[in-house]
């Protein structure tokens, strides 16, 4: 079967969860990965959404975390304000995943403002949410964004969700029980950090991808793995539970 891009970003973002973690997801790319998991390998995976909905099984795609098939289909319904305190901030979550406007070397993300300053930018974007909390907090995170120079940056115009800083110590230095960013899956490979600089380097490509494509997208000199690697193609099974959960929604 023939496939997109996105596709192939959103299987590789699915296959990054393993069957029963419990999972904090965002709306859209990350809430289509993590339904897409769970629909396949992994159907004990827990999902939580920020707006208290924990073991959520939707039959479609929610519209937002407010969706009402995430209660209905919920193991539980509890509080925004117990969700971060009891579940989040303790370090009960295992994977937290996010999505970027922007993202650098270092796996921190801006979904705030674009440009110029914090009270004047060029672009306002909707901003944290519970993201800050969920990178802060999680014992791993996943980023799940589409690769362009746009996105990827040297160094992010605002810091809304804190990755490694501008390297080692700096998650320590802050007291953030988090492990941080662990992969960033975009629509031609798959970046991870290295253990001794947490700079992001090319660690995966996927199928038709090169080399020379993923650095034109990326605004920094991308450092690649000496082990870089081919992903995956997706598997029919794949690419027919994605495309009717996008047809449900």
């Amino acid at each position: 079967m023939s496939y997109t891009a996105d596709e192939m970003m959103t299987v590789a973002a699915a296959r990054a969860l393993a069957d029963g973690v419990v999972c904090f997801v965002g709306i859209g790319l990350p809430s289509t990965a993590a339904n897409l998991a769970r629909r396949t390998h992994a159907p004990g995976l827990v999902l939580v959404y920020e707006s208290g909905t924990l073991g959520a099984k939707p039959d479609r795609l929610p519209l937002s975390i407010g969706d009402g098939i995430l209660a209905e289909t919920a193991d539980a319904v509890i509080g925004v304000p117990e969700v971060f305190n009891y579940w989040l901030q303790p370090g009960r979550i295992d994977v937290g995943f996010l999505g970027a406007a922007q993202i650098d070397r270092y796996g921190n993300i801006n979904t705030t403002v674009i440009g110029g300053d914090y009270r004047n930018p060029k672009v306002r974007l909707p901003g944290a949410g519970g993201a800050p909390e969920i990178a802060a907090s999680c014992k791993e995170v996943v980023v799940v964004v589409r690769q362009s120079q746009r996105a990827f940056v040297d160094r992010v115009d605002f810091v809304t969700s804190f990755g490694f800083g501008r390297g080692p110590g700096e998650r320590e230095a802050l007291g953030l029980r988090g492990g941080g960013p662990r992969r960033i899956i975009t629509d031609l490979g798959v970046l991870q950090p290295d253990p001794q600089t947490c700079e992001f380097v090319l660690t995966h490509l996927h199928p038709g991808v090169e080399l020379a494509d993923v650095k034109a997208a990326t605004g920094w000199d991308l450092a690649v793995s000496p082990d870089l690697s081919r992903s995956a193609a997706p598997t029919e099974e794949e690419l027919s539970v994605l495309r009717a959960l996008k047809a449900a929604s």
